[in-house]
This record gives structure tokens, sequence and C-alpha cells, in this order.
């Protein structure tokens, strides 16, 4: 009688090795070539959460290069205004900053007579904060904002992909539905990836911009100076994964700090830390769903790993990233999901035999036809015992093609 063949619960340790080592020569390769991959996922980001837009247009009957060339605009203006933002904010702080120099001295000598009663002398304390100084600070964002010039570059290249990429979308449709046919599980993967990837765009802008006024109207209200400015860091660094709530924080709180008192100081911690965990960690979270779908460790390992390859870009792309590198190499491989165990926030998504599903946002992209579970290998294909489980209402792009010329 035949021995049934042992099963190794584990992949060969080569195996595993090659994968480490060809994942490692993939992160390389893209960090050489950060310029031109950083503004292309950005650019392919922002058309994801905007291309319903276009869809919506063409839906009431707006002409298609219409619709191409308003979401291009769209896409731009979005891009416009953040760049903006960013720019008036550094010029007023780099003209506010070098107010708040007697305030600052100030503060150092009281820090410095409160160090001193637990043994760390002044000595110490010059040698690791020489040369810091709100002048000091205010030409080094002085030297940032002038290293803004370098941006037109990369404003340049953004602006090329968002109107090839407009002009691209469409045939987009056509796309999507020969790569259901011909690859249903990588159009499973792309899919489930979209649906999730715009819903935490959408979620986390709305509720990072509610944040952001909350803070600016508290400011104000504690008479903090640069209240606005503030308010546009903390919705920038809201793309932040973990680390963002502690950028945004930490500048209002020291100037709260100089321009006013230390009372002024803890309510802007008290306001901003209670506004962040009532809506982003309470309120965020009941809408956003499974679109993170990682653990908080693996977020915050991600924002290490895309900074370090993508740099400033790969800061707000750290989670859409590693939900794409999920979705197309572990959530849709049964061989592969058994490492949702260690980084999903839903264990069972390591299960082999539960396909991962989006019903209400996939269906909108195309019919879900491909989101019936795939047969295991050497099963008969649907269809093949005399039924057809093809949902009839939906249209088949295979039927709108010509049979002229059709490959067999």
């Amino acid at each position: 009688m035949d021995q049934p063949a042992r099963v190794n619960p584990l992949p060969n340790v080569s195996v595993i090795l090659l994968t480490i080592t060809a994942a490692v020569a993939i992160l390389f390769g893209m960090k050489q070539y950060a310029e031109i991959l950083g503004p292309l996922l950005l650019t392919v980001n922002l058309f994801i959460a905007a291309y319903p837009i276009q869809t919506w247009l063409v839906s009431l009957k707006v002409p298609r290069i219409i619709a191409q060339v308003l979401l291009a605009l769209m896409v731009f203006a979005i891009l416009a205004v953040f760049f903006y933002a960013l720019t008036w904010s550094i010029t007023a702080l780099v003209q506010e900053l070098p107010l708040y120099q007697s305030q600052f001295w100030t503060l150092y000598h009281e820090v410095v007579a409160l160090l001193s009663q637990i043994g760390i002398s002044e000595q110490q304390v010059m040698d690791q904060i020489r040369g810091v100084n709100p002048t000091s600070l205010a030409g080094l964002l002085s030297s940032a904002l002038g290293s803004l010039t370098n941006i037109v570059s990369l404003l340049a290249v953004l602006i090329v992909m968002i109107f090839m990429m407009a002009f691209d979308s469409d045939t987009f449709g056509a796309r999507n539905a020969s790569l259901m046919r011909h690859q249903p599980r990588v159009w499973l993967s792309i899919a489930d990836f979209i649906a999730g990837v715009r819903r935490y765009w959408v979620v986390t802008s709305l509720f990072g911009l509610i944040v952001a006024v909350i803070d600016v109207i508290a400011l104000e209200f504690l008479g903090v100076p640069l209240a606005l400015v503030w308010g546009i860091l903390s919705f920038i660094t809201n793309y932040i994964p973990n680390v963002g709530f502690v950028i945004g924080l930490v500048p209002p709180a020291i100037m709260a700090l100089l321009a006013n008192d230390p009372l002024t100081a803890l309510l802007v911690v008290i306001v901003y830390s209670v506004a962040n965990f009532v809506i982003q960690s309470i309120i965020q979270p009941k809408f956003n769903g499974d679109a993170v779908g990682v653990t908080a460790l693996v977020s915050f390992l991600s924002l290490l790993l895309w900074s370090s390859v993508l740099g400033a870009l790969g800061a707000l792309l750290a989670l859409p990233m590693t939900l794409l590198a999920k979705a197309v190499l572990i959530d849709h491989d049964p061989q592969m999901r058994w490492i949702n165990a260690f980084i999903s926030n839903d264990p069972s998504m390591a299960d082999p035999h539960k396909i991962p599903r989006d019903p209400v946002e996939a269906a909108a992209l195309t019919p879900r036809r491909a989101l019936a579970a795939e047969p295991e290998p050497g099963a008969p294909p649907a269809g093949a015992d005399g039924t057809d489980d093809t949902d009839t209402d939906a249209p088949d792009p295979a039927r709108e093609e010509p049979e002229q010329g059709r490959p067999e």
C-alpha cells in the first residue's frame, strides 16, 4: 500500500531565502527610481480616488473627452491646493518664529534651572542644543522653502502623468473586462485593492479634515498664533500612519508654550489627543472598515519601509503600497494566505479557503462573476456538469466582441 506523501507545512528554506532576496532586490531597484515611481504611484492613487467622478459624468451623458479633461483637472486641483497650502504654511512659519526669540531664551533658562536640580549642568545642555533657537529654525525653514524649487520638476512630471493617465482612462473599462476574463484571480486582487484604497483615501481625507477644523477652532479659542498653519499641518500629517499625530501635535504645543503659557500648551495637547482619539480611533474605523487591513505594528513598519524606499512620498503612500502588496501577493493566493495570521487585523484571513470580498465597492467596478469561489485544482470548470452559474443579467464582455478574427 502506497504511503501518503508527507506534506511540509512550511515553505522550503531555499524558497524563503530566494523570496527575501527577490524582495530586497525589488525594493532596492524601486529606491533607485524613486523619483519616477513616487510621482507615478501618487498619480495612480489619486486617480483611483477620483475616477468615480468620470463614471458619474459619463452616466450624465457628458462626452467622454470632456469627462476625461475634468477628471485630470480635478486631480491637478487637489495637488495644487496641497502644494499651495504647504508652501503658504512654511512661509508664514518662517515669518513668525523670529518674533518669539526672547520667549525661547526665557524658556531655555527655566529648563536649564530645572535640569540643574537633577544633576544636569548647563554645559551638557549647551552641547546638545547649541545653535537651536527660533532664528536658526527660521533659517532652516527658509532653506526648506528654497528647496521647494526642486518640486517644480516633480510637479512637471505629475502634470504630464495626470493628463496622460486621464486620456488613457477611456480604455480602463475594456482593460478591466479583458483582465477579468483572462486572469480572474489577478483581477479580483486589483479590484479589492482599488475598493480598499479608494475607501481609505476618501474616509481618511474626510475625517482628517474634521479633525483639522476642530484643531483650528480650539487653537483660535486658546489664542495660539498660526492656528490655520497648524490645522493644515494636522490635515497633512493625518495621512502618515502612527506617528503623524505626534508630528502634527508638537509644533502647535511648542508655539503655545512660547506665545502663551504652559497651561495653554497642556490644553493644546489635551484637545489634540481627545479629538484624535474620538474621531480617528473610535468613529473613523466604523467607516473605514477593513480598508487598512493590517495591524498597528505592520502599519508602522510600512511607514519606515516605504519612506526609506520612496522618500517623503513614501510616508504618504505607506499604507496604500502595503495594501497593494497584500492584495496581490497574499490575500488571493491560498498558499500565501497564512501570512495574514501575522500581519492582518483579521486573523481569519489566514484561512486558505476564505476568499476576501468587498461586495459593495468592487461591485461598482464591474460584474462580480469572478467573485465566485475559484474551483480547486482538478475540479471541472463552471458549466461542465451542464449547468451555467453565470449571472444572465450581467453583461458578458466576451459576447460583445465580434466573432470574426477571435482566437479559438
